[in-house]
């Protein structure tokens, strides 16, 4: 595949960054409305794997999404706004009728929150495209042999069998072939259920380098006594520096393959307040971010912003404090910005932010 980003100004990369999974149709009524009261929609694409390669597209990372989409106009049109924002489509599958029966694109439906009534999210993916398709005429080996990195997630492996295989086939060959390798447990409770998520995940966690997040794992207190329960019981949502280091430092000592853990702390002040924070373990030590308190313009993919950005940061070689802020700094501004991904190519504003200077740029 021959790359050109014209962020890049022709330059060669040093990361060829590869993210598999399915890219969605969004339809979202204006202005706050309900569903059941719209009369109309605004259309746009997103899809977790699919935010994370157009964030680090826009910030100058060669980035390459594979996925199955229909060959109709909507499956085009995805590939196509995924290729205006310098995202490469080489890989991309416009499957057949025969190949995927269904032929359709996955949809979601977005009633987006406001004050104290909480955003919401209707999936209508049963039967997508990458659910159908036989992943087994894919040569993985050959496709991810020009990449320096590789994301996943746990959406993806939750839509069929031959998603979770295509998942874990990755996996393994990325490993052989040296890939850094970032995993987002990502659980998605529509899809599948609570002990579907962790068993798989669980078996993903000794191919990766990069850990986002903390769940969906079995993390057992006694591999060989289940009954003692997990490490991570009783742990709440929003843990402190100790209770955090503690669950890191089980992470590592099971899994000696992971050379970071990093999670997001989100405290939920209303539908359009909200404050982030976030952990780092690296390097044999904990980090916390700052904390950021911020209006809510749209929530969708804040996560995949987060995540996007330390990836960002890790590529360019950033301190653990700077990778960590920065991170949490993406997700911040994607918050402020209406769709799916973090459409920004301003890395000044996002250190801006994460140094917390909201001046006029002039």
């Amino acid at each position: 595949m021959e790359h050109f980003n014209p962020i890049l100004a022709g330059g060669v990369p040093k990361d060829r960054f590869i993210t598999i999974g399915e890219i969605m149709l969004r339809l979202t009524p204006p202005n706050y409305e309900k569903i059941r009261t719209a009369s109309t929609f605004e259309a746009s694409y997103g899809g977790s794997e699919a935010n994370i390669a157009l964030a680090l597209a826009n910030l100058g990372v060669d980035s390459t999404f594979f996925s199955v989409v229909p060959n109709n106009s909507l499956g085009k049109s995805a590939i196509r706004m995924l290729r205006s924002n310098d995202v490469h489509c080489s890989p991309m599958i416009l499957s057949s009728p025969e190949e995927t029966p269904t032929h359709r694109l996955g949809t979601y439906y977005l009633e987006t929150g406001y004050g104290i009534r909480a955003s919401k999210v209707t999936y209508d993916r049963k039967h997508s495209a990458i659910t159908e398709y036989d992943f087994s005429k894919v040569d993985l080996e050959s496709m991810l042999s020009e990449f320096t990195w590789l994301h996943l997630s746990g959406i993806t492996p939750a839509l069929s069998k031959g998603c979770r295989d295509l998942i874990m086939n990755s996996l393994k060959i990325a490993r052989e072939k040296g890939l850094t390798i970032s995993f987002d447990g990502n659980f998605r409770s529509t899809l599948w259920t609570w002990e579907e998520a962790r068993d798989f995940c669980t078996e993903c966690l000794p191919y990766i380098d990069v850990l986002f997040g903390i769940e969906p794992y079995h993390l057992w207190k006694d591999e060989n006594d289940h009954s003692k329960g997990d490490v991570k019981d009783g742990v709440p949502l929003q843990p402190s520096y100790e209770q955090q280091d503690e669950v890191f430092q089980a992470f590592v000592e099971r899994y000696p393959n992971l050379k970071c853990i990093a999670r997001h702390v989100r405290y939920a002040h209303s539908g359009s307040e909200n404050s982030l924070k976030a952990y780092l373990w690296y390097q044999d030590h904990t980090f916390e971010s700052k904390l950021f308190t911020f209006t809510i313009l749209d929530r969708v993919g804040g996560g995949d912003a987060f995540a996007s950005g330390f990836i960002y940061a890790m590529m360019h070689g950033y301190k653990p404090m700077d990778m960590i802020n920065f991170a949490v700094a993406s997700s911040v501004i994607k918050h402020t910005i209406r769709g799916d991904a973090n459409i920004t190519d301003d890395v000044e504003s996002i250190r801006n932010l994460m140094n917390m200077n909201y001046d006029i740029k002039r």
